[in-house]
């Protein structure tokens, strides 16, 4: 395809490129493709942004389904406007508030339909008059000759509309329109003064209650401005109603129109605050640039060195891509809105929301405890704030809502981490408590593992064996954090609960699958069959679920018997018929054998061979994963990027290493994609992984040092990442089986 990725139209690229050049970071930003993951099944969200972002304006496509839940889908003509906030990757909808619409002619306040989109405001458009970046978005509606730009700081964002010079040009608000499930329950719009205007729409979809306050300000002139309530014209300079919308018309003229859009989570008035503490002048060009500066410093995080030119592309987009949640959820003035729907001012830590928990505790956040340790303690906080504010710890969390989404108490192994990493801004007991009261409730069929048979029953409770699988995840983490504290009584009884993954595994069949009331295997079982959200798994089946014991996979191993059973159990994993003709979750995609990339509770499998001293199987498996499953292209992505789960894979595994367990600060070695990658640490420390001779054909490690001396362990630690040096890996085309085959040298699940 044709990538257009800074090609601007307005001699932009020479501002940008000229400001890079003036600071330390190198312009990485040329590298990431907003493309990669807009087709396909991968959800992802294109326009400007800035890192961790609390608004993400960019383009609407009208929603035909699961593939929109971005709001956007490559195989899309038709825009329907641009809105201020989206989700990156999820597997479901909603957001798309505040929609803005710059329109000529004929003046019309509904959307109209993808089949008739001459029937509304919508204009149909093409990428080859479209440019994408991470600081940067431009397009030309085809229908009204109109030339959009935007960007945007971390609160506000900026649009820029070139009209025909001849024609009076409109922007129409539309309050009423958002993504997917989202409806509005209620809106308001009023008129502040000539150029400025506020509101808020408040909606109900995967989060229930959302509220978005908004202000507007334009810099030009408005000729007219007309609010519509319920599709009826008023006199009135402010209206309050689900369906609240307004035009603005400007005269005809050659200067760019120009307008700020700015949210909070609390009001109008810290809104406006936002605008005037983020984007006090005019200046689009500046603000680009420090957007992308700010891009930029985060992407040096990590500089990799290869000669693909593909690899550099999938790489820093996925980079991108892990910096897209979770979003700040407070104001300038660190003012929020909890989920109690209680406002808290200026509080002593930045507020964040959107968790994909399930999703990104396995790789995302053990990410950012080595490339955002600047943000954990905040995001810890978030979590304990949730915490204290609805009783729990959260599931899934999405703008200030408990949406329930998925299963286990997944905050856990992220504060864990955090904790045994040594992060400490934070009340070390409160999380202890939090966690430990989030264990025991009886919710999802959590109430069981209090009971003596320690298991969820399949006839009582739906996915009880992915459930059980992941509250003994979340359980050893529990047991890791008492022990540390000194509460040996909860650490025993955690323990013994994060062993509870063994009600499941039948050794006759050797698979995890659902138990019964009375002890019985539940029939009929076809380990390659699924129904979504409907069976003993979620969104999996048999065969992805089996090895789903990350925290003792010695434990997983003894349960088959031997080494060779469980070597030859996981080879049939990667190398069987992919057939799953007899039904199937959507979720369940990139498929290698019965391997499901495109679904994380698979995303470690590739790396337990090392655990049965089989590393070179581990590099091999995870170079095949690597090399089939992402590319520069937008159908990149096998399956949901939820959230950067996916795109943190890609980053550890690219580099040549993965964290298996998600608490105990251990990474496995895999195979490197890239040559060489330097990972700058907060204290200025450098981390270097070199692979030398490295290639598509010499994918397996011969041997290694660290810091020049021999290093024959299979796996790294989180304290050699953080106290700097340099770890050098031999490759060559010919596995050698002998290195960290030795069990002294494999990783184990033990802290």
């Amino acid at each position: 395809m044709k990538y257009r990725r800074i090609t601007l139209f307005s001699g932009l690229l020479l501002g940008t490129v000229c400001f890079a050049a003036q600071t330390d970071s190198p312009n990485l930003t040329q590298y990431v493709d907003q493309y990669i993951g807009t087709g396909g099944h991968g959800h992802t969200f294109v326009g400007p942004t800035v890192p961790f972002g609390a608004i993400q304006p960019g383009p609407n496509h009208f929603n035909q389904g699961w593939d929109w839940c971005s709001g956007y889908h490559y195989s899309s003509t038709v825009l329907r406007g641009f809105s201020h906030l989206h989700l990156s990757g999820t597997g479901c909808s909603d957001t798309g508030d505040i929609l803005v619409m710059p329109t000529t002619g004929e003046i019309k306040i509904n959307r109209g339909s993808l089949n008739n989109p001459d029937s509304g405001y919508a204009s149909r458009y093409s990428h080859d008059r479209e440019t994408v970046s991470p600081s940067f978005y431009s397009v030309i509606l085809d229908d009204y000759d109109v030339h959009v730009d935007l960007t945007s700081t971390e609160r506000v964002a900026l649009h820029r509309y070139q009209f025909p010079s001849n024609q009076i040009g409109h922007v129409i608000i539309d309050l009423h329109d958002g993504n997917g499930d989202d409806q509005p329950t209620q809106t308001y719009l009023e008129r502040i003064d000539e150029k400025t205007f506020g509101g808020y729409r408040f909606s109900s979809g995967w989060a229930d209650d959302q509220r978005v306050y908004f202000a507007l300000t334009v810099q030009n002139d408005i000729e007219t401005v007309d609010l519509y309530a319920g599709g009826k014209k008023s006199k009135r300079t402010s209206e309050k109603g689900k369906d609240i919308k307004a035009v603005l018309s400007f005269s005809p003229t050659p200067e760019p129109v120009l307008l700020k859009v700015a949210i909070s989570p609390v009001s109008i008035e810290n809104a406006l605050g936002n605008i005037v503490a983020e984007m006090p002048n005019w200046n689009f060009e500046e603000v680009v640039a420090q957007a992308d500066k700010k891009w930029n410093d985060q992407l040096s995080k990590i500089q990799i060195k290869t000669d693909s030119d593909e690899t550099q592309h999938i790489f820093y987009t996925a980079m991108y891509h892990s910096m897209i949640a979770p979003v700040l959820f407070n104001d300038h003035n660190r003012d929020y809105r909890g989920t109690d729907k209680k406002i808290y001012k200026n509080a002593p830590f930045d507020n964040y929301s959107v968790f994909s928990l399930w999703d990104t505790y396995r790789a995302q956040h053990p990410l950012m405890t080595i490339t955002q340790p600047e943000r954990v303690d905040d995001m810890v906080q978030t979590l304990l704030a949730i915490y204290e504010q609805q009783g729990k710890l959260p599931v899934w969390h999405l703008m200030g809502n408990e949406t329930e989404e998925m299963i286990g108490y997944h905050a856990v192994p992220v504060i864990v981490d955090a904790y045994l990493k040594g992060f400490d801004g934070f009340d070390a007991k409160l999380a202890f408590d939090a966690m430990k009261v989030s264990a025991l409730k009886n919710h999802e069929g959590g109430g069981y593992l209090k009971k003596k048979k320690g298991y969820i029953p399949a006839d009582k409770e739906v996915e009880s064996v992915a459930k059980g699988l992941e509250y003994a995840i979340d359980d050893a983490c529990i047991a890791l954090m008492a022990q540390s504290l000194g509460r040996k009584k909860d650490a025993a009884y955690f323990q013994k609960r994060a062993k509870a993954y063994a009600h499941y595994f039948d050794p006759e069949t050797t698979f995890m699958r659902g138990r019964m009331s009375d002890g019985s295997w539940k029939t009929p079982f076809d380990p390659t069959h699924s129904l979504h959200r409907r069976d003993d798994y979620c969104e999996g089946n048999g065969w992805q679920y089996t090895w789903l014991v990350p925290h003792d996979v010695e434990g997983l191993i003894g349960l088959f018997g031997s080494e060779e059973v469980f070597l030859t159990k996981l080879d049939a994993l990667f190398s069987m018929n992919s057939d799953l003709s007899k039904g199937a979750s959507a979720d369940i995609s990139g498929l290698i054998g019965q391997y499901a990339h495109g679904n994380e509770p698979g995303h470690h499998s590739s790396y337990l061979y090392a655990f049965a001293g089989q590393q070179w199987k581990t590099a091999e498996t995870v170079r095949k994963i690597l090399r089939t499953q992402y590319a520069a292209r937008p159908d990149g992505l096998c399956g949901n990027e939820d959230c950067g789960q996916l795109s943190a894979w890609y980053i550890f595994s690219a580099m040549g290493f993965y964290p298996v367990h998600p608490a105990i600060g251990k990474y496995v070695l895999g195979s490197p994609v890239v040559d060489r990658a330097v990972i700058t640490l907060q204290n200025d420390k450098t981390f270097t992984l070199e692979a030398k001779n490295n290639s598509d054909q010499n994918i397996y490690i011969q041997s290694a040092t660290y810091n020049g001396q021999p290093y024959t362990q299979g796996y790294i630690t989180h304290q050699m990442i953080t106290d700097g040096g340099t770890l050098t890996l031999n490759m060559g085309s010919v596995p050698n089986p002998s290195f960290a085959s030795a069990p002294a040298n494999r990783p184990t699940s033990k802290l």
